[in-house]
């Protein structure tokens, strides 16, 4: 059950003084807010930050994904607040708030985009504040990692559920792009590649462009084709098995999910995984140690629908549970 401190975090007092809580009130009111949790300018007393990221500079195709966060943020107002299959109620163990989104002060300039989300981060990690991210394209995992891991005595471990391992070199000239961040990243000591799982993968132009080079540094890939064989379960188990008990960071591109669930996302591979697979996989992955995570690819333009954004807000909504688990355990013991 909440305590009085965290009931009081999510009430607010409308312009007649009247107090009301807004997770309760009907879904088709109010601002949208990620899981219609407070919009706050303080990071004081935030267990658990949801922050978007509107930046799709290193997309390679198709445009888009700087909308990611705003559609999420709609469609993520239909969000309940338990886990009907889990019974888990994260804002009763975590206090969760939407942190706004990172400001570019020089959007189309690769490099400094990339300072200035890192810049973000840096902030939230200075507090112990576990972030929820909401991209934008995969490029914006690097920074994150970049921000979050000096934060540690050893490189972070990695849970990379895709379509692509995202370990490819520079493509047309830059190296911050959405199919390098793990690359970077590995390079850089921010990840262990030994503690690094990928999942789900199905697509590349030829094995060079990444699934050598993450086999060759020790990570551990899981097509499509051997999540197939083994199952969500067991894929859960090795991942397990391989990430550990130290710090991990838990990253979703929802194009590794099949695109009749996610068309709007910039690089759709047919044949993926499906939504329950995916939901039943990262409530699997309770126990890890994850001091944080993102959702990124989602490009509302490429589906008017609105689908993709539901599904993607349907999975940062599983990650927020085993998030708010993570951060109520660590707290009580």
């Amino acid at each position: 059950m909440p305590n009085a401190d965290q009931k009081s975090f999510y009430q607010r007092t409308d312009i007649t003084g009247e107090p009301y809580e807004p997770m309760q009130a009907p879904r088709f009111t109010e601002v949208a807010t990620f899981m219609r949790t407070p919009l706050v300018d303080s990071l004081d007393g935030v267990d658990i930050g949801i922050i978007g990221i509107p930046y799709d500079g290193g997309l390679t195709c198709r445009t888009g994904a700087r909308y990611g966060p705003r559609e999420v943020r709609n469609e993520s107002t239909l969000m309940r607040a338990i886990n009907v299959a889990t019974g888990e109620q994260p804002y009763d163990r975590a206090r969760v708030a939407d942190l706004g989104d990172v400001r570019f002060n020089d959007l189309f300039n690769l490099d400094q985009a990339i300072n200035d989300i890192e810049r973000y981060f840096v902030a939230i990690a200075k507090t112990g504040v576990r972030p929820l991210a909401v991209g934008g394209d995969h490029s914006v995992t690097y920074p994150i990692l970049k921000a979050l891991a000096p934060r540690y005595d050893q490189p972070l471990g990695l849970v990379h559920i895709d379509a692509h391992t995202d370990t490819w070199p520079a493509v047309f000239g830059s190296k911050f792009h959405h199919g390098a961040p793990f690359r970077l990243a590995t390079e850089e000591g921010l990840i262990d590649p030994r503690r690094t799982v990928q999942i789900g993968i199905r697509g590349g132009q030829n094995f060079a462009d990444g699934l050598d080079y993450s086999r060759d540094n020790g990570m551990r890939v899981i097509t499509i084709e051997e999540f197939d064989d083994l199952g969500w379960q067991a894929v859960a188990r090795e991942a397990k098995r391989v990430v550990g008990n130290g710090p991990a960071y838990l990253t979703f591109d929802v194009d590794g999910l099949d695109p009749v669930y996610t068309p709007g996302t910039g690089t759709p591979e047919a044949g993926g995984i499906t939504m329950r697979e995916a939901q039943r996989l990262i409530r699997e992955l309770t126990g890890l140690d994850f001091i944080g995570g993102d959702v990124v690819e989602v490009s509302p333009p490429l589906d008017p629908s609105g689908n993709t954004a539901l599904n993607a807000a349907t999975i940062l909504f599983e990650m927020l549970c085993i998030l708010a688990i993570r951060v109520s355990n660590c707290r009580s013991g």
